[in-house]
């Protein structure tokens, strides 16, 4: 909770500091790297900062937490900061990074809001930001200390052992230990980190959803090459696609992500878009293997039949469990699918059990036109889960 002195000093001036966060975010990232260049060199994804969308995603989560602070004292919003906290340890974040996050973006502040930081109102922020900051902290410590890592993440060299081309544009790769020992334990719906050395010398870092089955000793990504053109967008899912093959080793973190298959017996939905559909794999794995009688709907959307990776095991998968529904919608259906619908996914048209939880992963549109039919049918907000690939702008902005 902010302090009585604090709160009605962040609440008059939030509506000033919302108004600026954009271009405070763009002032400390500005500062952050000139003084230190090797973090959008090896740590920062370069692709959403020239896009901007890691600025806004910043931006967004310290609005919604003071907001969070001001309209409801006494509660976190612990998603928003359960996300944060599972990217950051899987990036290997170390709680002594967040001083020099705090050096930087107050300078921000000062440089933008100007004499309207007095001493009270940079009191006040400095308190929102460190109560923030102490609870991803705690988060992240927890979870280095669960990932049995020390503070900071581990990197582990594991060998490419298959390769498999699912589409044009997306590659499976089954990694494992060199010595061929299994590759770990991971919860159906987590991802790893996978960080490349590209041609300028640059070590850059993205996620990707764990794909395989979770019994597997090893465990696989899919990548969907991402084609942007010249620029930073794309450049370590092009790497891959290029260069990752039998015998290459890549360093990868450990599993983190809170968007989990939930256990019990519960009803589920389960909704992905193009490669949307990797968390969602590992999840229908786990319920095959376990032989549950769940009620499974799940839900595909995909350009082209082609187009839909992994299309073959999802159906086998589906066929195996005795109470699940498969409903797919191309934009450009062919033969090859008769069964499947033409154009946008409509989650309206769905037969929805009481009940039901709901996962979403796909891209952002396809995720809130899901989301906004599944509230206007009833399902309470809180049942509704979701994973974004890249800096969650989503979340912030609600």
């Amino acid at each position: 909770m902010l302090s009585e002195q604090s709160t009605p000093v962040v609440r008059a001036t939030l509506p000033l500091v919302g108004a600026a966060i954009g271009e405070i975010t763009q002032g400390f990232y500005a500062r952050l790297f000139e003084d230190r260049p090797e973090l959008l060199r090896d740590l920062f994804n370069r692709g959403n900062q020239a896009s901007g969308d890691q600025q806004k995603a910043l931006a967004g989560s310290i609005a919604a937490f003071a907001g969070m602070l001001i309209e409801h004292p006494g509660s976190r919003p612990d998603t928003m900061l359960s996300r944060i906290a599972h990217k950051h340890a899987s990036l290997g974040i170390a709680s002594g990074q967040y001083k020099l996050v705090h050096q930087h973006l107050f300078a921000a502040i000062g440089d933008v809001l100007g004499d309207a930081v007095t001493p009270e109102v940079a009191a006040a922020w400095d308190e929102v930001y460190w109560l923030m900051a102490n609870a991803l902290i705690a988060l992240e410590t927890r979870l280095y200390q669960d990932a049995g890592t020390a503070e900071g993440g581990a990197w582990r060299q594991l060998a490419v052992v298959e390769r498999h081309e699912e589409t044009r544009d997306a590659v499976s790769l089954l990694l494992r230990p060199a010595d061929g020992a299994p590759a770990g334990d991971f919860r159906p719906g987590q991802y790893v980190s996978v960080r490349v050395e590209l041609p300028d010398g640059a070590r850059q870092i993205r996620q990707y959803s764990l794909s395989g089955a979770p019994e597997d000793p090893r465990w696989r990504i899919t990548v969907k090459r991402v084609r942007a053109g010249a620029g930073p967008q794309g450049e370590v899912s092009s790497w891959l696609h290029e260069r990752a093959r039998p015998g290459d080793t890549l360093s990868v973190s450990a599993p983190f992500g809170d968007l989990v298959l939930p256990e019990g017996d519960g009803p589920l939905l389960l909704a992905s878009a193009g490669i949307g559909i990797t968390p969602m794999l590992p999840m229908l794995h786990q319920l095959a293997a376990t032989g549950t009688t769940r009620q499974v709907i799940v839900m595909h959307a995909d350009r082209t039949p082609a187009d839909h990776a992994h299309r073959d095991e999802q159906r086998r998968l589906m066929d195996s469990l005795p109470n699940a529904r498969l409903h797919r919608w191309y934009e450009e259906p062919d033969n090859s699918t008769p069964e499947a619908r033409s154009g946008q996914a409509d989650a309206s048209a769905l037969d929805l059990p009481e009940g039901v939880t709901a996962y979403l992963c796909g891209p952002l549109p396809f995720m809130r036109a899901v989301r906004g039919d599944l509230l206007r049918q009833g399902l309470p907000a809180h049942a509704i889960h979701y994973e974004v690939f890249g800096p969650d702008l989503w979340l912030g902005g609600e």
